[in-house]
């Protein structure tokens, strides 16, 4: 293969994938130091990227020049990354393979052809594998400017334990309900003073509301929405400083991770065994074991199947509650 000088990855979408990306961008650098790496992904995700070193030019559909890269890796491999990639001048192309019909005989028959556990993260170093690309077996990347880290520093109270909640997931049956959350935070803030942050988007300020007025009041104080109120990326500068997350399985979730941070991860109608773990990060996964309706689906529904919600419902408020303080009180 001729030498390496231009690269460009695709992940279009969604905040977690591209963030597990970012250990691949890291390898490729490694591998090809003298080469400029170009990003393609949709518009509002472009600030997970904008500020990381190993990066020359973040592009969003529609824009990418019309110029020759050496070498084009797609870790979306869908219809429009192939578009993409048919459009431009590639010597060379590598994809992510995504092995769809082991998801789909897990959710519908499931009948379970995963050995383990293993990362998207390691699935997309699949597709290097062929270019001899070396893993550095080291975590996910975020860079918060110092204007994000600015805006984050004065919520954080000298002393305070901080935790952070992110509640949110785009789909129902990754969500656990607002009123458990709410109850487990009660477990939380009777035995121990804490800072509690409650993170996610704008969808989610409505289920902030409801998770902060069905808290006892006595409590309320202790705890901060910010759920709409921040950036992407002011997010990430507000997980990077708490001292835990505690999340369903969500974008968010793989941000703290990118940060080293312990995660406690809460999995409803998903499978850790699509690949969607933590990366190189502590974590505490909580799932309902044995129920024969999970996995029903790989991303998520807007309604449990069978009406009784049980992969999250089943989930105990107390014993969340008493691993969190333990790993608090441990410190």
């Amino acid at each position: 293969m001729p030498a390496i000088k231009k690269i460009l990855v695709i992940r279009l979408s969604s905040i977690g994938d591209i963030i597990l990306t970012t250990p691949i961008i890291r390898h490729l650098h490694t591998a090809y130091p003298q080469a400029s790496i170009d990003y393609c992904t949709k518009p509002p995700f472009v600030s997970l990227l904008a500020s990381n070193p190993r990066l020359s030019t973040i592009y969003t559909t529609g824009q990418l020049p019309a110029e020759v890269y050496d070498l084009v890796v797609d870790l979306q491999n869908n219809s429009r990354s192939r578009a993409i990639v048919s459009s431009l001048n590639v010597l060379h192309k590598v994809q992510y393979r995504k092995e769809n019909w082991k998801k789909w005989l897990m959710v519908q028959f499931k009948i379970n052809l995963y050995s383990s556990s293993r990362s998207v993260v390691d699935r997309y170093q699949d597709a290097l594998e062929e270019l001899g690309v070396p893993d550095d077996v080291q975590g996910c990347e975020l860079y918060p400017s110092s204007a994000e880290k600015d805006f984050a520093e004065p919520f954080f109270k000298l002393g305070i334990t901080s935790l952070a909640l992110c509640f949110g997931a785009n789909h129902f049956t990754k969500r656990y309900p607002p009123r458990r959350f709410a109850g487990l935070l009660s477990l939380l803030l009777d035995k121990k003073p804490l800072q509690v942050f409650l993170l996610g988007g704008t969808e989610d300020a409505a289920k902030a509301s409801e998770i902060l007025n069905t808290l006892p009041a006595a409590y309320r104080l202790q705890v901060t929405s910010l759920a709409g109120s921040c950036t992407l990326m002011q997010t990430a500068a507000l997980l990077e400083r708490c001292d835990a997350v505690l999340c369903n399985d969500t974008g968010l979730m793989h941000m703290a991770s990118a940060f080293g941070k312990k995660i406690f991860v809460l999995f409803g109608s998903s499978s850790s065994l699509f690949g969607f773990l933590p990366y190189h990060a502590p974590f505490e996964l909580f799932e309902v074991e044995g129920l024969r309706c999970r996995p029903c689906s790989h991303i998520g529904r807007d309604r449990c199947p069978k009406g009784h919600f049980r992969c999250m419902n089943d989930l105990s408020e107390t014993l969340i509650a008493r691993k969190i303080l333990d790993f608090f009180n441990g410190r």
